[in-house]
């Protein structure tokens, strides 16, 4: 009698799994990171779509409309153009917005390069002076132009008090219809020149040091050295610093809004204050888009200027 073996149960065969492909991971997470960035994108898009492009667009169809708010707009053409021009608080704007903004760069544009040159000579006390000088950056607008309002105070306040101190004769400032503008531009360049300084600083800082080290050796003073080596070397920051001032300085309006209301005598009313003025006084919307696409305008053309030479900048270098 034969005795049988039972053999063990062989396992069920299975088929081998097949690792993930290497590349088709990588596909799906380039797809998820692009599907995030766009979400993203997407996320700013629609807020400048609703606070910027459609409020920008909206202007410019309500400058040819007679448009109050309540009521139904009326195509009228280019007549709120007409009104606008005709108006005698045009010329005045447009000309203390120009005034304001030459002074601006003949004040404005120089302090803060020769702050700079003297930050970057410091050798102690660099970082205390750095925050001193970006501080009043940090200041709201309106706090900044209160407190200057108060120390132009041709009363009590503190310019007049330090010049009583010196025995020297007081002045009207921000009162005065001479004084007026050259005080706004003060408080403008006191409130605003902290970054353009730290912008000189950082492009002092890149220039190499065996420049100035070969025009010690040629002989050349401070003034030579500034002139011939570190004018050159900053030569594209400096433009760019200058048409971005000119663009920010031509939409001023805290200044003469909150310190002298477009006093005295008009002396400091600018064009943004006269758009103000006919939107939220006069109650013309027509009038106020008017004005803006005209500024418009004029911005637009300092803004391709601008993006022409920061392209040029990019292809020297």
């Amino acid at each position: 009698m034969t005795k049988t073996v039972e053999r063990p149960p062989t396992a069920p065969r299975t088929r081998p799994v097949k690792a993930p492909s290497p590349a088709g991971d990588r596909r799906r997470r380039r797809l998820t990171d692009h599907l995030r960035a766009y979400g993203f994108l997407a996320g700013g898009l629609v807020c400048f779509a609703l606070f910027s492009w459609y409020p920008a667009v909206r202007a410019v169809v309500i400058a040819f409309q007679k448009y109050t708010p309540g009521s139904d707009p009326e195509w009228i053409g280019t007549a709120n153009f007409t009104r606008v021009l005709n108006d005698p608080e045009f010329g005045a704007a447009w000309r203390n917005t120009l005034t304001f903004t030459l002074l601006a760069l003949l004040i404005g544009f120089v302090i803060p390069f020769v702050l700079a040159l003297v930050l970057n000579e410091l050798r102690h006390a660099k970082a205390f002076f750095r925050v001193v000088v970006y501080l009043p950056v940090m200041i709201p607008p309106v706090v900044s132009a209160l407190l200057w309002k108060w120390f132009y105070d041709p009363g009590a306040g503190l310019a007049n008090e330090a010049l009583r101190f010196l025995h020297l004769p007081t002045s009207n400032w921000s009162n005065g219809a001479d004084t007026a503008l050259v005080s706004l531009v003060i408080v403008a360049t006191w409130a605003n020149m902290g970054g353009t300084v730290l912008i000189y600083l950082a492009a002092l800082q890149s220039i190499p040091g065996e420049l100035y080290e070969a025009a010690e050796l040629d002989g050349a003073n401070l003034l030579q050295r500034i002139r011939h080596v570190t004018v050159p070397q900053t030569r594209f920051v400096i433009l760019m610093l200058m048409l971005l001032q000119i663009i920010a300085t031509m939409q001023v309006f805290t200044e003469p809004f909150v310190i002298t209301g477009g006093g005295p005598e008009n002396a400091t009313v600018t064009v943004l204050y006269l758009i103000y003025k006919y939107a939220f006084l006069y109650n013309d919307f027509g009038g106020a888009c008017a004005l803006s696409v005209m500024l418009l305008a004029l911005l637009g053309l300092f803004s391709a200027v601008y993006l022409r030479l920061t392209r040029s900048g990019e292809e020297a270098a």
